[in-house]
């Protein structure tokens, strides 16, 4: 059958099998291999993507299933600061900051799951966190630095991306800016 999906921002035109999984379709035909196949059962949520900006485990869902939708994967999540560059998203730094992951298989999955978390509740405690990935299986860390990193994207998440913030303004041989504190321009030599 034929499907059309918007996936990290573009509009893909698919053949897919009716039986094809959205985690497979993704992986095997569009080569987005961010988002891995962990236990095909739902348990181990390796394979969390987000659909229409719900967090999802892909193996779950046909890709037939997403037709129409619009489909974010780890591939995703980096912040666009021009049509050629990006940083990584809070959740992706606070996880390199942090030491959130080991061999990093589950850690697309969790980042997805947390980014889904972090949209809903902006500043959730640790029990929060905790339950928020209860469908998220690791073998390596003992979940702790994963907790953190997911703290440490919480407080950060609130800052300006680089590309939100406003650009000085030259004027006159004068250089202009807005007062963080209340918004004006004023002048600065």
């Amino acid at each position: 059958m034929q499907i059309q999906v918007t996936v990290n921002g573009k509009t893909r035109k698919s053949e897919v099998e009716d039986r094809t999984l959205l985690v497979h379709y993704l992986r095997d035909q569009l080569h987005l291999t961010g988002t891995h196949v962990g236990c095909d059962t739902s348990s181990c949520g390796a394979c969390t993507v987000h659909v229409d900006g719900v967090a999802v485990k892909s193996c779950t869902l046909l890709a037939a299933q997403a037709d129409g939708c619009s489909v974010t994967t780890i591939e995703g999540m980096a912040i666009q600061d021009s049509p050629t560059t990006s940083q990584l998203h809070p959740l992706q730094e606070g996880f390199k900051e942090c030491h959130g992951l080991q061999c990093g298989f589950c850690t697309p999955g969790m980042i997805m799951t947390a980014a889904d978390l972090l949209k809903h509740n902006p500043n959730p405690s640790e029990a929060e966190i905790r339950e928020a990935l209860e469908g998220n299986i690791c073998r390596c860390t003992g979940y702790h630095n994963i907790v953190k990193a997911i703290q440490w994207a919480a407080t950060h998440s609130t800052k300006p991306e680089p590309n939100q913030q406003e650009e000085p303004v030259v004027a006159d041989e004068h250089l202009f800016t807005n007062d963080v504190t209340t918004g004006e321009v004023v002048e600065t030599h």
